[in-house]
């Protein structure tokens, strides 16, 4: 009798927490229902020959940007499937109202319906949605969102306080299409509201409120200076622009205000010394409150000392290369948690003009495994438990999926990427499966693709082809313990 639908046969299977064991991953449905050292092929309907391979659990790519720069549903199918080449099985992306997604302004009770419209049949992979909050209104909807639309993140940009007030941006006339001020008095509010939300489900997961940290008026006084005298590299420039001590000086505001908030805080693309050190002082000195501190892959692989042009600007920016080692040190110490893409699909078109009016970001979901392979594994002796829990099972625990996702156990999801750690190429655009026609980290040589990748039992990604449909991914409800017992 043929007990399972797939077996992930002779693999070297990498368990979060555990380390790596040579194993058979037995598959029924869509969950894990066997690991052992030999499943014998006759009880399997289809067997996946992963001798020689590593097989990693799905990687959760918890910071995305679906539809900020494409229409929403051509961007969640084309991103998502460069999600799926990467051995990416789940994304959790942010949105926000206001100018870009669905160019629309109101309560969240009436966008968060449209969103859902939108995203079904879209997505390749499993999905789930932070949201960006710009009125009092959207703070009083905080509680029902999590409650009845599984959302358990919400976010504030702290670049974006000054942009709806007039004249503070040539490019920002009312770009969130709002008339109140998004001040640190909005941010104040914001946070007690999280603060109380999670206190009233703690018992189900973290209710917290990511935050972009960087200080607006001194981006402005320091673009004024940078623009008065250019270095002649581009993104040295940029980086002068948004200098790393208004990071630190953003992280520290944000740590007073989750003390006397009592509001978890996600600290996001940490991008320099600066960042991070001031995230590691927040921690010890408010050791009462939760703070996760995330990495990304271009800031752990690019810098503006490597001769890139303007196509690699990005918020925060590209910084020096001991920036980018410290950012390594970090993470192969613990301290940076989680490791993502930021990924935002744009185009050369949208990259047009000059550094100080082209647009920002690019993306990189497709990359998440050969850069920690390459830069982290092979370069610096990052293990390869550690990959699995920096871009799998971290990210599920931090943002309320574990143990369905980022787990390799009975009854998880059977989320999996099959990769060969050993196998180097350069990187091509036409294998990323994306609709941006540039990537930064073009021609670089990595090593550690992804041959396979499993959702839910399913192949959808195999041999270099995208085998899946719009439509396997599912809508993910957070905290996954909350809506689990509910439903």
């Amino acid at each position: 009798m043929r007990s399972y639908d797939l077996v992930i046969q002779g693999g070297d299977v990498v368990i979060p927490g555990i380390g790596v064991k040579k194993a058979d991953i037995g598959i029924r449905g869509e969950k894990i229902a066997a690991i052992a050292a030999d499943i014998p092929k006759q009880t399997a309907k289809k067997v996946i020959d992963a001798k020689g391979k590593h097989v990693f659990p799905g990687a959760v790519d918890s910071h995305f940007h679906i539809g900020i720069y494409r229409p929403f549903q051509d961007d969640a199918t084309s991103e998502s499937e460069s999600a799926a080449c990467g051995g990416v099985t789940t994304i959790l992306t942010y949105f926000r109202t206001g100018k870009n997604y669905l160019n629309q302004m109101g309560p969240y009770r009436k966008i968060f319906p449209l969103l859902m419209g939108m995203s079904k049949e879209a997505f390749h992979v499993d999905y789930g949605y932070h949201l960006a909050l710009f009125t009092d209104e959207h703070i009083s909807e905080i509680e029902w969102l999590v409650r009845e639309c599984g959302v358990s993140t919400f976010k504030y940009y702290m670049f974006y306080k000054l942009l709806n007030l007039a004249g503070s941006s040539p490019e920002a006339t009312n770009y969130l299409m709002i008339d109140n001020p998004i001040d640190l008095g909005f941010l104040y509010k914001f946070m007690r509201e999280v603060g109380r939300v999670n206190d009233l489900y703690k018992d189900y997961g973290t209710i917290a409120l990511s935050i972009h940290c960087e200080n607006p008026e001194i981006i402005q006084a320091a673009n004024e200076e940078v623009k008065k005298n250019p270095s002649g590299n581009p993104l040295k420039d940029y980086s002068d622009a948004r200098p790393p001590w208004q990071e630190e000086l953003a992280i520290n505001e944000v740590g007073v205000m989750a003390k006397n908030t009592n509001c978890p805080v996600n600290l996001l693309h940490l991008s320099s010394r600066k960042a991070v050190d001031a995230g590691k002082d927040v921690v010890a000195r408010y050791p009462q409150q939760s703070f996760l501190l995330e990495g990304t892959l271009h800031h752990l692989s690019l810098s503006y000392e490597m001769g890139l042009d303007r196509m690699a600007k990005v918020n925060p920016p590209l910084r020096s290369r001991e920036d980018v080692e410290y950012l390594w040190k970090s993470v192969l110490e613990g301290t940076i948690k989680t490791v993502v893409s930021d990924h935002a699909c744009i185009t050369k078109k949208l990259k047009q003009g000059d550094l100080w009016t082209s647009l920002p970001g690019f993306g990189g979901t497709a990359l998440m495994f050969p850069i920690l392979i390459t830069e982290g594994y092979h370069k610096r002796g990052l293990s390869l438990e550690r990959i699995a829990e920096l871009c799998a099972a971290n990210p599920a625990r931090y943002h309320n999926l574990y143990p369905k996702k980022g787990a390799v156990m009975v009854g998880s999801d059977a989320d999996f990427a099959i990769v060969d750690i050993a196998k180097e190429r350069k990187v091509e655009l036409k294998k990323l499966h994306t609709a941006q026609d540039f990537n930064p980290e073009e021609g670089m040589k990595l090593k550690g693709w992804p041959e396979c990748t499993i959702l839910r039992g399913k192949v959808i990604f195999e041999k270099g082809k995208i085998v899946g449909e719009p439509g396997d991914g599912q809508y993910l409800m957070r905290p996954f313990a909350l809506h689990e017992k509910q439903g």
